[in-house]
């Protein structure tokens, strides 16, 4: 599935995480950028991943600007800004 237009989800506050979703240039690019990432790096990028296989996102770019969320957050920070990018806008 192809995203289509931009959304985000999150805050840069404490324990939370802002996802940004944007079409792709024709795969998956995703870009982290965390206060852990030394320690929990490819466990943010495994779960972001996850959700969008979930979603069988195949083209998309993912910026996660990480302040230490746990895994759930992660997880339903990108499932709301998926959510967000592929809803049709009121007519």
């Amino acid at each position: 599935m192809k995203i289509s237009k931009s959304a985000a989800a999150g805050s840069m506050e404490s324990n939370d995480a802002m996802i940004l979703i944007e079409p792709g240039e024709g795969d998956v690019e995703i870009a982290i950028e965390s206060v852990v990432m030394r320690q929990f790096g490819k466990q943010i990028e495994s779960a972001v991943k996850s959700v969008l296989d979930e979603y069988e996102i195949d083209d998309a770019r993912v910026w996660v600007r990480d302040k230490g969320a746990v895994e759930c957050t992660l997880r339903a920070r990108t499932e709301t800004a998926i959510l967000r990018a592929l809803k049709e806008e009121a007519k």
